[in-house]
């Protein structure tokens, strides 16, 4: 945390006891100058707050009574980040919504009210930008913020949940599990925890959970299965599928572009020249989309992506040949 934020919030927590502060003495718990002081009430000054002073010999610092929930510091940087986070989550939300329920619901809820809790001078601009920003709707399933907020909590405090759970096949089960993360992972949103009675790690989406509920059972953390929880989730998904390794003569921003939809490594090897490395049920699919790129490319792995590679170039070829007709 920088010491300017560091400096900000410490100085709110005094003056929200409500106490009258001198100077020297506030300027003394914080262990900066007088001088530092002014500055940084004049900066609550310019976020909204109504900090009370008296200059000279018997001068005091005081904030305002019934305003010790101040509007919240954030810069301008931040609070564009803030109302852009909340658009982007409010527009991926159930085909049919009805507008009173999930996270995106909630997200939409707060992205039309945001402003009321930001410093006057940033109420203008973020004002604009809400009215001139839209994003595209994506169909995801709804999440209850209250389960996202629940199964943080369990997995902060290592506390063992139960819940309701549908299966890919539609069969419920009642499960017992230590939570340790919530991903957000191709519009979806999954826990991670280890499975009591299956005694293994396992995945689980929270649009298919149901009955959610603590235990107050304490649990030993155990260190994850891999660098990170969407590491591990993303091999989980990709598991079944074909590994390809293809070489492509472009910029790994175009071709990154040309596959976004696709959950790939791209590296980087020059300034015209990448490698991606995914997990694809078609190569086909994976051939054509880098074909459209207009790039020469090289397929490194495997050897039947190559041979199917030839096939799909043989069957483009006959379908553009007049003479066969």
């Amino acid at each position: 945390m920088p010491d300017v934020t560091r400096r900000m919030l410490e100085l709110l927590a005094q003056l929200q006891t409500g106490r009258r502060f001198a100077g020297g003495e506030l300027a003394a718990r914080l262990e900066v100058s007088p001088r530092t002081l002014r500055r940084d009430v004049e900066r609550l000054h310019e976020y909204g707050y109504p900090v009370t002073t008296q200059p000279g010999p018997s001068g005091f610092y005081q904030l305002a009574a019934g305003r010790t929930l101040p509007p919240l510091v954030l810069d301008d940087d931040e609070a564009v980040a803030t109302l852009v986070g909340l658009a982007l989550l409010g527009s991926a939300g159930p085909p049919e919504r009805d507008g009173h329920s999930g996270i995106a619901a909630a997200a939409d809820r707060a992205f039309g009210k945001i402003d009321q809790f930001l410093p006057k001078r940033l109420r203008p601009r973020v004002t604009a930008l809400r009215v001139t920003v839209e994003a595209a709707p994506q169909s995801a399933p709804a999440v209850d913020p209250e389960a996202l907020a629940v199964l943080g909590l369990a997995a902060a405090r290592h506390e063992l949940v139960t819940f309701g759970y549908i299966g890919r096949t539609g069969r419920i089960s009642r499960r017992r599990v230590e939570p340790y993360r919530q991903v957000h992972l191709h519009l979806r949103w999954y826990l991670l925890a280890w499975d009591i009675e299956r005694a293994d790690w396992r995945s689980f989406r929270l649009d298919r959970m149901s009955g959610i509920a603590t235990t107050a059972a304490p649990f030993a953390p155990r260190p994850l299965p891999a660098r990170s929880a969407a590491e591990y989730l993303r091999e989980g998904i990709t598991a079944p599928r074909h590994r390809a390794v293809v070489t492509v003569e472009a910029a790994a921003a175009a071709v990154s572009d040309a596959l976004r939809f696709q959950d790939c490594e791209i590296e980087a090897l020059t300034a015209t020249r990448c490698r991606v490395v995914t997990r694809v049920d078609s190569f086909e699919w994976l051939i054509l989309n880098i074909a459209l790129t207009g790039a020469q490319f090289t397929i490194e792995q495997p050897a039947e992506f190559r041979a199917r590679s030839r096939e799909l170039a043989e069957r483009l070829w006959g379908a553009g040949d007049e003479s066969a007709r």
